[in-house]
């Protein structure tokens, strides 16, 4: 019996100690597979992604009968850990963020600031231009300003009487949140400029891509990236980037997992609109309070050009991000959000 009991213990540790190291490998395991939050939102937005490009690509083939809400209206859920900034809002008088995308980007873009600002009690929001996103329209037919910018002149319009927006263009969305502005300038309380064509009176957006690209004529001319919707007898209606001219353009310091999501969903660009001299006001465009944030790595708009832009239309406050690409609310969404905030908070 003695014996038999000496066993039966023994055995009854091996087991006991079988079962914990299990527990132990299993909560290793556990703690290999959870997932950061970082993690957690990359994943969400290239779901997003895969299905906006999967609803796209059946829009364009015309198997969709009803038309697909407008990316501005999801919203990314994070936990409330992640982007905690003790923030006081009642410093912040307008808080409603109009968000607008560069060339062959689109509301899709944001999905990092929308997050951040949401998360500190903001209220952005991101809008498709035409033929961007998952606005239908094709690229080759938007030959305009007016017909590339109408979601965002729209969507201004609509506000109420009383109500103000901050606006913030990246890339050629500036030019875009300009022509914007001189629309309706009673809507709009800030306009920030993201690396972005902050152009002056009489000035077409391409121009300053042209001083990086080389003469607008010649570019065109050599390119390989442009279509030509109406014939070669015709001006290029829109261009679209080879995937390592995008990468080495926009996305230098972007990880690879928004580089994934960028080529998922980035379309053709619509020249008319770029190559579009704008007419800007002093009684409209001149009257709104602008605001210049600079990508110091950018290799779409180099920061001597972003330097040029500022020296010869001023604005009223210049901001650096340092070690950011052409995108930095891939690169650096964090520092992005910062000065957001810093601008949001100005009188």
């Amino acid at each position: 019996m003695g014996n038999r009991l000496i066993c039966m213990t023994k055995k009854d540790k091996r087991e006991t100690g079988s079962r914990s190291r299990r527990r132990g490998e299993n909560a290793r395991t556990s703690q290999r597979k959870m997932p950061t939050e970082d993690e957690l939102l990359h994943r969400q937005a290239l779901s997003m992604a895969i299905q906006q490009h999967q609803q796209l690509s059946q829009r364009f083939e015309g198997s969709m009968s009803r038309r697909i809400g407008s990316t501005s209206s999801r919203r990314t859920t994070v936990p409330d850990s992640v982007f905690k900034q003790a923030l006081d809002l009642e410093s912040i008088k307008v808080k409603k963020f109009v968000l607008i995308h560069g060339e062959g980007f689109g509301a899709w873009c944001w999905y990092k600031t929308i997050a951040l600002l949401e998360e500190v009690g903001l209220f952005p929001i991101a809008l498709d231009l035409m033929g961007s996103g998952i606005n239908v329209a094709d690229a080759d037919s938007i030959t305009k300003m007016a017909d590339y910018a109408k979601p965002l002149v729209d969507y201004l319009r609509s506000l109420p009487e009383e109500e103000k927006v901050i606006m913030v263009g990246h890339s050629c969305g500036g030019a875009v949140i300009s022509y914007a502005i001189e629309c309706c300038p009673e809507k709009v309380s800030k306009a920030i400029f993201l690396s972005a064509t902050m152009v002056s009176d009489g000035q077409r957006p391409f121009d300053v891509f042209a001083e990086e690209l080389g003469s607008t004529e010649i570019f065109l001319k050599e390119s390989q990236s442009v279509t030509y919707g109406n014939g070669k007898v015709n001006p290029p209606t829109s261009l679209f980037f080879e995937k390592h001219q995008i990468k080495g353009l926009y996305f230098n310091q972007t990880t690879p997992k928004d580089v994934a999501l960028a080529m998922l969903l980035m379309r053709p660009i619509p020249l008319g609109p770029i190559m579009e001299k704008l007419s800007l006001s002093q009684e409209n465009y001149g009257k709104c309070k602008r605001y210049f944030i600079q990508t110091l790595d950018s290799h779409a708009l180099s920061p001597d050009i972003q330097e040029k832009l500022v020296r010869e239309n001023p604005p009223a406050g210049v901001y650096k991000i340092k070690a950011s690409d052409h995108c930095p609310f891939f690169s650096k969404p964090q520092s992005l959000h910062k000065m957001l905030l810093e601008i949001a908070q100005i009188p």
